[in-house]
């Protein structure tokens, strides 16, 4: 991997914009403040419910292992369930943004990343006094098994762009593709809605561990043996492009937007976050 410029300034917000909304797994209501950051500044959460103000970037180092979510540590704070923010950050082009919350976990909202895209269109974008330096992937980069498997390689054009197979295997959800270009007209209108979907058998093993009891299968999609339980598809593919939505999120913990063709098989977060660190690592100097 090698640092190119890309030929765009960075990106923040024009004035700050708020969403308040539940957490699906703690049930607790948080009020996300999104606000203009300087060049440079990346996406930095802070915990202003915590006496000290803890201050977490949104980089991959300070990624943790949890279930079915992306979540991240510092300070002895913690962030819960960050990719659907991430993702519509990255994929509007929002380069640097400061995110005040008043709590751990980020709203669920509807399971999908539309409610902060429209938020972020409502707030506008202004462009800073510095250029983008992207990571643009020049080999292929693999991780994962015959089974479950992520791929970068070169890019087909200046930015990102996905090939993504979702295989549950017979069933409703079923096996799904998506190829799609990211760009902010295609992050609008093709992923930005998509919503969070799970099996009815995973949804009642996290209710009969506590978890997960604030969502509803008006929330989210939640698929019995014909298909969504009471909630109606916003297209037939809903659940792999949704997939892609939190790969763009997961992804852009690399703390650069990246240039490459991504391939992927089943991934997910726990995946999608070791490429993110890999290609991240390829910035850091050799050790002497």
């Amino acid at each position: 991997m090698h640092q190119t410029t890309r030929q765009r300034s960075q990106r923040t917000l024009k004035r700050p914009v708020s969403i308040t909304g539940v957490g699906y797994w703690s049930g607790r209501e948080n009020r996300v403040e999104l606000e203009p950051a300087a060049a440079g500044a990346g996406v930095v959460f802070v915990r202003e419910d915590l006496s000290d103000q803890v201050v977490i970037p949104a980089a991959v180092d300070y990624r943790v292992e949890a279930s079915s979510r992306t979540n991240l540590c510092a300070g002895g704070g913690r962030v819960e369930m960050v990719e659907h923010l991430l993702s519509a950050l990255a994929g509007l082009d929002i380069d640097c943004c400061l995110v005040r919350v008043h709590g751990e976990e980020m709203p669920g909202l509807d399971g999908s990343s539309r409610a902060f895209v429209e938020a972020i269109d409502a707030a506008g974008a202004t462009e800073l006094a510095a250029a983008v330096d992207p990571i643009v992937v020049d080999s292929v980069v693999r991780i994962g098994d015959d089974t479950s498997w992520i791929e970068a390689s070169p890019p087909r054009f200046s930015g990102l762009s996905v090939d993504y197979e979702l295989d549950y295997g017979a069933g409703p959800i079923g096996r799904q593709t998506l190829s799609l270009r990211v760009t902010p007209e295609a992050y609008r209108t093709e992923l930005a809605a998509a919503r969070t979907f799970l099996p009815a058998e995973d949804a009642e093993r996290l209710r009969s561990e506590g978890r997960g009891l604030a969502a509803t299968t008006n929330d989210l999609l939640v698929f019995g043996p014909d298909g969504p339980i009471g909630n109606a598809l916003r297209w037939p593919d809903e659940c792999v492009r949704h997939k892609v939505l939190d790969l763009v999120g997961d992804l852009s913990l690399a703390g650069r937007p990246i240039h490459a063709h991504v391939r992927a098989c089943r991934s997910g977060h726990r995946l999608n976050g070791a490429l993110a660190a890999r290609l991240a690592a390829s910035l850091q100097p050799a050790s002497a």
